[in-house]
């Protein structure tokens, strides 16, 4: 639904207070006078620059202080038709009592004048006495059909614009953009290469989202072929994501929720999330939840609701969320949360599940954990994710796959004699061929500098195995995952040392 469409319902219904959440004043305010001239409705506003203003007719009074400007409602006509005034960035305002009290008052008096104060700001930012008096409006992003028409008006001479494929991956690509970044960016792909492509656009919405902090953009190579074994996640990775049409009869279409990848440090979780996107020809975001955290009060949620809404807006994609286990360390304790924190914490991870479980966008989740300890029992019931996979250390076949990968890279000759590699992790196998390059040793004797990590941490790797076994789906084969150590010992008796029966 549009936002003259919204608008129109609530001014009948008689919310006298509106607040639109928009980036794009410009265009919210064009739809708010189209609106206004097709139902007949007075559209006055103001702004710190221009002072008072009217779209269908003269406003009554000049305002030049925003106490005044909200008192101009005192003189729309007493007639049938309603008066709107539009205050843009009026959030900056809010911290005064004497603006605080002249818009609480404006909008209780507004459902009997049929007046309704209209604040349109990129945040939402109430006071406590404003906030049951608001309705909160969403200005959404262009949606497909509105960036295609931005990319025609744009691209005007022949063969600027891609036909085909090529024209859904360049509407992709723009998705997520405002329509002021989506029409710069196509005016800045017909300078550089004189049609439109998707690249330029894809390097704007890195910088995009580089400027927000909380969301970044993976453009990096890889694919599953540079990443040795785990077969198993591999192929339902590609199958979960495959091109699929809607369903003829609901017309409605299934998609992935994504996967929880759980497993022992090194064993390529991170490496093989980032290479789904680039197999699957989707970008991939990286979600930072602990820079979510914010100092101040509401300001976690506000980062939340931010970068939940950008993953929203740039599907499809794969969405990265590494360690996942220590950004909700302190979740499920005895206070919900850690210390000091005053619940926020806890908050920001049920805002997380329930995205995780309801949100309609076509986003593919990729989240990794090392220590499932640390992770609330709720992340792991179905529906949060498609499948919970458990990363083991590589057996011989797939640590030979991953030998002939490094070795191909990094140049080393095929003739030289391995190491003994019973406990190591495709990581240090990428060790051990990178420090033969670096120091320029053999395979053996730069093995000498690599501990792997089931010897340092055995502990833990025996823990992780014990409680994955049985509970998550194997990586590297069909089924689930069964840890060598906790299967039963089949064949073999317990023999029992019978004594003599005690006098009593």
């Amino acid at each position: 639904m549009s936002l003259a469409e919204t608008l129109q319902e609530h001014v009948r219904a008689c919310f006298s207070g509106l607040w639109i959440t928009s980036h794009e004043h410009p265009d919210a305010l064009e739809e708010i006078a189209t609106l206004c001239r097709a139902e007949g409705w007075r559209a006055w506003g103001w702004d710190v620059e221009l002072g008072a203003w009217g779209t269908v007719s003269a406003v009554p009074a000049t305002a030049s202080d925003p106490v005044s400007a909200v008192r101009l409602l005192d003189h729309a006509p007493r007639d049938a038709g309603a008066t709107l005034l539009v205050l843009p960035n009026f959030h900056r305002y809010l911290g005064s009592v004497e603006v605080v009290q002249a818009v609480t008052r404006q909008v209780e008096v507004g459902r009997r004048r049929s007046t309704f104060v209209v604040v349109i700001a990129p945040v939402v930012q109430l006071p406590p006495e404003l906030e049951r008096l608001f309705v909160v409006i969403e200005h959404a992003l262009p949606d497909r059909k509105q960036l295609a028409e931005i990319a025609r008006g744009v691209a005007t001479e022949r063969g600027e614009l891609p036909k085909g494929p090529g024209f859904e991956q360049l509407i992709d690509a723009a998705s997520g953009l405002s329509r002021y970044e989506a029409e710069g960016a196509f005016a800045l792909s017909l300078v550089r290469q004189r049609r439109l492509t998707p690249e330029t656009l894809w390097s704007l919405k890195a910088q995009t989202l580089a400027q927000g902090g909380l969301v970044t953009l993976h453009r990096g190579g890889g694919s599953f072929d540079q990443l040795g074994g785990l077969e198993s996640l591999k192929g339902f990775c590609r199958r979960a994501l495959r091109p699929r049409p809607s369903d003829s009869k609901s017309g409605a279409s299934i998609r992935p929720q994504g996967v929880l990848l759980l497993g022992i440090p090194g064993t390529g979780k991170s490496a093989i999330a980032k290479a789904i996107g680039a197999e699957t020809g989707r970008p991939t975001l990286v979600l930072d939840v602990g820079r979510l955290m914010g100092s101040l009060v509401g300001q976690t949620e506000e980062r939340t609701r931010g970068a939940l809404a950008s993953i929203d807006a740039m599907a499809p994609c794969v969405l990265f969320v590494d360690e996942l286990d220590k950004a909700l360390s302190g979740v499920g304790g005895q206070n919900g949360g850690q210390a000091g924190d005053s619940g926020v914490q806890s908050r920001l991870f049920g805002s997380l599940l329930s995205w995780l479980a309801d949100h309609e966008s076509d986003v593919f989740v990729v989240a990794t954990a090392n220590d499932v300890s640390r992770l609330p029992p709720e992340l792991t019931r179905a529906e949060r994710f498609d499948a919970v996979f458990f990363l083991d250390l590589p057996g011989r076949q797939q640590k030979d796959a991953i030998w002939k990968i490094h070795r191909s890279s990094l140049g080393i000759a095929p003739g030289q004699r391995r190491p003994a590699d019973d406990d190591w992790t495709g990581a240090e196998v990428r060790s051990c061929c990178r420090l033969a390059r670096l120091l320029d040793l053999p395979l053996v004797e730069a093995a000498r500098h690599v501990v792997p990590i089931a010897s340092t941490a055995a502990e833990s790797v025996a823990r992780l195995r014990g409680w994955a076994s049985g509970r998550c789906l194997s990586a590297d084969t069909p089924g689930v995952y069964r840890s060598a150590a906790a299967a039963p010992r089949q064949g073999r008796r317990r023999r029992v040392k019978r004594l003599d029966p005690s006098d009593n």
